[in-house]
Order: C-alpha cells, then sequence, then structure tokens
C-alpha cells in the first residue's frame, strides 16, 4: 500500500469516527449539543482536524444526512421485499419509515429537519437522498392510480408519513392508534 492511499484510508476513517461520534452525541444530548469543540473532544482530536473533514456542524448534519438516507433506503426496502402483494408492501413501507422516524429521533432530524446544506429534489440532489426517494417510490408506484404521477403520488404519501412521525414524536398523536393510522392512509391514499 503506498503512503498516499494508507493517507486516504486514515483520513475516511477520521471522517466516519467524526460523523458517528456526531450522531451518538446527538441520539443522546440532542443537536445542540453537538459543537466542534465536543466533538474534538469525544474523538480526541484538534479542532482543526475536524475543520479539515468538515467546515462546520451544518456539513457534519448533511453527512450524518446521507448515512441516514442510505440506512433508511435499505430498511425500506427490507421490509417491503418480504411482503405480499401491492397493498402489502406499501403497509410494509409506512411501517417501516415510521420506526426508522421512531428508532433514529437525531437522525431523522439531519435528514429533514435541520440544514445540512443539502439540496432536495434538484439536479444536485446527492445520490443516497435520491435513493431514499425512490426506495419509496418503488412500492408506490404501483399503487398511485390511474391519470396520477407517481412521483407527485410519493411526494404526498410522503409527507403524510413525515407528518405523522413528527407528530407522534412531538406527542401530538395518541401513540395507542398509530396503527390505524398506518392502515387508514395505506386504505385511503394507495389504489390496490
Amino acid at each position: 500500500m503506498s503512503v498516499q492511499e494508507r493517507k486516504e484510508r486514515e483520513r475516511a476513517g477520521r471522517e466516519r469516527l467524526i460523523v458517528a461520534t456526531a450522531r451518538e452525541l446527538a441520539e443522546q444530548q440532542g443537536w445542540d449539543a453537538v459543537t466542534t469543540r465536543r466533538l474534538a473532544e469525544r474523538i480526541e482530536y484538534s479542532q482543526p482536524v475536524l475543520y479539515s473533514h468538515f467546515r462546520g456542524k451544518r456539513e457534519i448534519i448533511g453527512a450524518v444526512a446521507l448515512e441516514g438516507a442510505a440506512e433508511m433506503a435499505a430498511e425500506l426496502r427490507g421490509a417491503t421485499a418480504v411482503a405480499d402483494g401491492p397493498r402489502a408492501r406499501v403497509a410494509a413501507l409506512a411501517r417501516a419509515y415510521l420506526d426508522f422516524a421512531e428508532g433514529n429521533p437525531a437522525v431523522y432530524d439531519a435528514m429533514f429537519r435541520l440544514d445540512g446544506g443539502l439540496a432536495f429534489a434538484r439536479e444536485d440532489t446527492p445520490e443516497p437522498l435520491k435513493d431514499a426517494f425512490a426506495a419509496l417510490l418503488e412500492s408506490l408506484g404501483e399503487v398511485t392510480g390511474d391519470g396520477v404521477h407517481p412521483g407527485l403520488f410519493t411526494e404526498v404519501f410522503w409527507a403524510a408519513l413525515h407528518g405523522l412521525a413528527t407528530l407522534t414524536r412531538a406527542g401530538r398523536l395518541p401513540p395507542e392508534d398509530a396503527g390505524r393510522r398506518v392502515e387508514l392512509l395505506v386504505d385511503r391514499l394507495a389504489v390496490v
């Protein structure tokens, strides 16, 4: 292995450590607790080393969001792959999405609530975000109904899931009706 390859591997390892530590800290104490000073202390590198990887907290949030998008896409695909039929796939997709949001609140915030400097719904949207949307579209595209653009339907369904995730997390919706909400969403929006 060349010196250059070793340095690139070490750099990539430091970057993964920074992102993992930021994510862990955010899940434990919230994003307000994630500062470059605290990250530097936790990973035992100087703040200038952090800044050599990320220009600041915004870019770290973006990196966590991209990682989270890839994880969410995998979970959505995993859940829908074992479901039998379009309705079951959409219900599995909805449950997997809501489970991901509940189980990864800081990552979910990085993806959809905080400014990570990432472009959505544009040409320059990063691939992990495009892939997460594609994971939604793969199951939802088959239940859009006549004359409805699959991408537009996916956006509306996604918005409904995001609303459910956000309102449930904020304690605005009673948790005991979570399953019935998913069933209602699938029954009323999906044409199966």
